[in-house]
């Protein structure tokens, strides 16, 4: 098997002109990312017919080659053995953001950075929330003779601990991943986010509630930033670039004494006196927003944005929504962003599907259905780069499709308990009186794509009959 991707990966280091024009190499879930010399060297045609690729594109300074989820793993692993410089994706973006990429693609690839390695905690909490949410509704509860009250309070605290530690903690999580993004010591971000969190700082939960008073100091108020994303994300942008300036200029003899002593003592007061009151307001402000977008009457705002996200997703800024879908959570215990974003996944593979079922071509059924799959678990990468958008229309239908489940999902009122799962997966979210509902607009979604792209949106050419 090892023989078959070495093959392949031969064969991509030749089709994008050779190791000489390899700046570098990475990978994400889906895609081999390579920083190449000279574009134009690259022969489109031929990566396309390289065994195992799924699609290609070009954007923000990376040759990107969609092969899917394991498979990518084992390919970069023999370009690797091959003699290709291999880098993580935060050094491949920097590389990129060295070669000139914009301000604007540069910001969202840092949230994108500092925000993809807690998703993974942010995935085990929604799946607990949705759990718990389940497990403790009256009618599950009914069918064992239990009622809310009658459930221990002791292990009514253990569940809460499962469902409520990642927000309150949230701020830790995020200094600490911007802290290793910036270049500063992980452990000093993780202390600078315990402060934010300090007991010895009102909640800002119960601030916000009207429960607690805040404290005041010169003049301006300050609470603990519980499930805070922004405040987080400055403190640790300044925090690190801080340690960095303060190590540079202080004395190995007292590095390890004033350097954190210094950038702990300066990130706190910039963070609760100067950073967080702004922030805040910033990102309560844009949860504002987003909320309101997809409560516009009629489910104008689910239409809307059932109809854009998977466009965002092709400008690869799509993982930025997270900060919303975050904050979203830690302020309503509900995401009103995944209903609708999973209605556009399924959309999608809609799509391809109907490709898949319309051509005769061999080479496009074996792009298509698999894809289909990766899009149904939640991965849309390979259907919009592999097969819709490489013939556009049934890119174009799969977002008619994901405004149709949108509509659909915004008149339903679908919010689901978590978030970093959808499509199918993202059933998990919905464990409550509004499963069935989950279900009926993921088909709708599905089924309105299929049934325009094989109508409309696809025609089998002559040159793709006999591959």
């Amino acid at each position: 098997m090892s023989d078959n991707y070495e093959k392949i990966a031969k064969e991509v280091i030749e089709a994008v002109g050779g190791a000489d024009n390899i700046i570098s190499a990475a990978h994400c879930a889906t895609r081999l990312r390579l920083i190449l010399k000279d574009r134009k060297k690259a022969d489109d045609k031929v990566v396309e017919g390289i065994d195992k690729v799924k699609g290609f594109f070009f954007t923000s300074g990376q040759y990107q080659i969609i092969f899917g989820t394991g498979t990518v793993n084992k390919v970069f692993e023999q370009v690797s053995v091959l003699g290709i410089s291999g880098t993580s994706k935060s050094e491949q973006s920097q590389m990129v953001a060295e070669q000139g990429d914009n301000k604007f693609k540069r910001g969202i690839r840092i949230f994108s950075d500092i925000f993809i390695p807690i998703i993974p905690a942010m995935v085990a909490t929604g799946l607990f929330m949705g759990l718990r949410g389940v497990l403790l509704q009256e009618q599950i509860l009914s069918l064992f003779g239990l009622t809310v009250e009658s459930i221990p309070s002791s292990l009514l605290a253990f569940t809460q601990i499962l469902t409520d530690t990642a927000f309150a903690f949230l701020p830790v999580l995020i200094c600490w991943s911007a802290f290793k993004k910036f270049g500063g010591t992980p452990i000093l971000g993780i202390m600078v986010g315990l402060m934010l969190v300090s007991p010895s700082l009102p909640n800002g939960w119960a601030v916000a509630q009207g429960t607690a008073e805040p404290l005041i100091l010169f003049g301006i108020k300050m609470a603990g930033y519980q499930a805070s994303v922004l405040p987080a994300f400055f403190a640790g942008l300044i925090g690190a670039k801080l340690e960095i300036w303060l190590r540079k200029r202080i004395s190995d003899t007292f590095d390890l004494i004033l350097t954190p002593f210094l950038t702990l003592l300066i990130t706190l007061i910039c963070g609760l006196l100067i950073i967080g009151p702004i922030a805040h307001q910033i990102e309560i402000s844009l949860v504002y927003v987003v909320t309101l977008l997809f409560t516009l009457p009629f489910g104008i705002g689910g239409l809307i944005w059932g109809g854009i996200s998977q466009l965002i997703v092709v400008t690869g800024v799509h993982q930025a929504l997270s900060v919303v879908e975050i904050q979203m959570l830690a302020q309503t215990k509900w995401n009103l962003v995944n209903p609708i974003g999973s209605c556009a996944i399924a959309a999608q593979a809609g799509a391809a599907f109907a490709v898949g079922m319309k051509t005769k071509s061999k080479k496009i059924k074996a792009l298509s259905f698999p894809s289909v799959i990766a899009a149904l678990l939640g991965i849309t990468e390979p259907a919009i780069f592999g097969v819709n958008l490489r013939f556009v229309k049934p890119f174009i239908m799969g977002l008619v499709g994901g405004g149709v489940g949108g509509f659909l999902a915004s008149l339903f009122k679908l919010k689901a308990t978590g978030m970093g799962i959808s499509a199918l997966p993202g059933m998990l979210l919905y464990l409550n009186n509004q499963f069935p509902l989950y279900i009926l607009v993921i088909v709708i979604s599905f089924g309105v794509a299929f049934a325009l792209t094989f109508l409309f949106g696809y025609k089998d050419k002559e040159e793709n009959k006999g591959e």
